[in-house]
Parts: C-alpha cells; sequence; structure tokens
C-alpha cells in the first residue's frame, strides 16, 4: 500500500530516528516537492538534512497533477500539496500490519 506524507510525520519519525516504521506500515510513501523543499529549509534538523540527501527506496517524490482548491489556501504548500496529491492518486486504505 502506499501513503501520502506532508513534513510534520517525516521530519519527526526522522528526527528521533524511528522512521524504519514507515516501511513496516507502508510499501510506499509518496511526497510531493514542496514536502521535499520544506524537509531541506534551512532550520531543519541535520538528521533530516542528511536522510533527505539519500531518500530510501520506498520514498518517492511525484508532483501533484492538480491545484488545490480554494479551501485548501488556508493551508501550508506542503499540507495542500499532499492533499491534491492523495486525491489525484486516489489513494485510500489502511495500513498493513506485520508480526
Amino acid at each position: 500500500m502506499r501513503v501520502i506524507a506532508d513534513t510534520t510525520p517525516l521530519r519527526y519519525l526522522v528526527f528521533i530516528d524511528h522512521q524504519f516504521i514507515l516501511p513496516r506500515l507502508y510499501e510506499r510513501i509518496l511526497i510531493p516537492p514542496s514536502v521535499q523543499q520544506e524537509l531541506q529549509h534551512p532550520r531543519t534538523p541535520l538528521a533530516v538534512h542528511r536522510w533527505m540527501t539519500a531518500l530510501p527506496e520506498w520514498v518517492e517524490v511525484r508532483q501533484p497533477q492538480k491545484t488545490g482548491e480554494a479551501e485548501l489556501i488556508r493551508l501550508g504548500a506542503g499540507e495542500r500539496d499532499a492533499i491534491v496529491l492523495a486525491q489525484d492518486l486516489q489513494v485510500l486504505g489502511r495500513p498493513k500490519v506485520s508480526t
């Protein structure tokens, strides 16, 4: 299963060195370029910068094909683009559970 992520969960999972749980839950994590940019912001922790320079194979950067609706304008770019990308790809479902 694939899932769309915005900046916050990736940033903090990487920061606390728990990003390894993501491929256990999801086969693929898709992020829009705006999330990639936010994760490379100068004030982003060094651990996150390092992770972003060598993204694991289970992370894919993908551009949304549509633009956000007017009610999404109040959101940050990463949040808005993640929602639009999820709408584009019709990504729905639950995480896989491995035992």
